[in-house]
C-alpha cells in the first residue's frame, strides 16, 4: 500500500511538496519550527485538505475515500495530548477499535503490553504524567493495527528508554509491511533510527533520502543555520551542533 503526495500546496505552510511514501520503512519528517511537518502530516491523513495538490493511498484520492476505510488505514496520533473526558486507559486504548466491526480485545492488549501500559489499563487518564498519556494515545492508535501511522512528535515528552522501546515497536510495524511517519525534532534519533527522512523548509522539500544524505552536515548547516558535524558509527551518530566542522566531515 503506497501512500503517495503530490505537488501540495497549503498558504504558506507548504509549497508544492512531492513525496512516495514506501510501507515497511519509517520515515522521520524533519525540519525547524514552522517549516510545515505538523501541516503535512495532517495533510497526508486526510485531516486537512490542500489548497492543491493531492493525496494518494494505492492510487485512490484519499479525498474521496469512505471515512471509516480511512480510519482502517491511516492511524493518526496529534501532537496535543488533550483527552476529552476522562476514562480508564484501557478504554481510551479501545477507541482505537472503532473504525472495525469488532471490540478486538487481543489488539488492545497488545497495544497496552507494547507500551508498557498493562499496570496503568485501569487508571483515569486523568491521574497519568504527560509521558504516560502520550503512550496511552499512541497506543490507542496501534490498537487500530492501521497499515499507516503517522506520528507528530510521539517521543516528545518520553524518557529515554520509553523513547527506545517505542521506537523498536515502530521498527517492529514497520518490518510487519506498515508504513510509519513520524514528526521529529531530535536529528540523532532521525539519523540513528528511520529508513529515510524528509527535510522541509519553508514549506518546500530541503532534502529527501537515507539519514546519511538527507541530514548532512552541510544540510543541517544550511537548514538549521548552525555548523555541524556527526560524530560516531553508523546506527549511532551524535550531532555536535555549534561548531564548525572539520574538513573531512560529512
Amino acid at each position: 500500500m503506497m501512500l503517495e503526495a503530490r505537488d501540495l500546496v497549503l498558504a504558506s505552510r507548504l509549497n508544492g511538496v512531492s513525496a512516495q511514501l514506501r510501507p515497511g520503512e519509517i520515515t522521520a519528517i524533519c525540519g525547524p519550527n514552522g517549516a510545515g511537518k505538523s501541516s503535512l502530516l495532517q495533510v497526508l491523513a486526510g485531516l486537512l485538505p490542500p489548497e492543491r495538490g493531492s493525496v494518494l493511498l494505492d492510487d485512490e484520492q484519499l479525498a474521496a475515500l469512505h471515512p471509516r476505510r480511512r480510519a482502517q488505514a491511516i492511524g493518526y496520533l496529534p501532537q496535543s495530548g488533550e483527552v476529552a473526558w476522562d476514562m480508564s486507559v484501557r478504554n481510551l486504548v479501545a477507541l482505537g477499535r472503532l473504525p472495525h466491526a469488532d471490540a478486538g480485545e487481543a489488539q488492545v492488549d497488545r497495544a497496552l503490553a507494547a507500551l508498557d501500559l498493562r499496570d496503568f489499563a485501569d487508571r483515569p487518564v486523568s491521574t497519568l504524567s504527560g509521558g504516560e498519556r502520550g503512550r496511552a494515545l499512541l497506543a490507542r492508535v496501534l490498537a487500530g493495527e492501521p497499515r499507516w501511522i503517522l506520528a507528530d512528535e510521539p517521543l516528545a515528552a518520553l524518557d529515554l528508554a520509553h523513547q527506545l522501546a517505542l521506537l523498536e515497536h515502530l521498527r517492529r510495524a514497520a518490518r510487519g509491511g506498515a508504513g510509519v511517519v513520524i514528526v521529529l525534532h531530535d536529528l540523532a534519533l532521525a539519523m540513528n533510527h528511520a529508513n529515510r527522512v524528509l527535510v522541509l523548509d519553508g514549506g518546500c522539500c530541503a532534502a529527501d533520502g537515507p539519514p546519511e544524505l538527507a541530514l548532512s552536515a552541510g544540510t543541517v548547516e544550511r537548514v538549521w543555520g548552525v555548523p555541524a558535524r556527526w560524530l560516531g558509527e553508523p546506527g549511532g551518530r551524535a550531532l555536535v551542533a555549534g561548531s564548525r566542522p572539520s574538513s573531512n566531515s560529512d
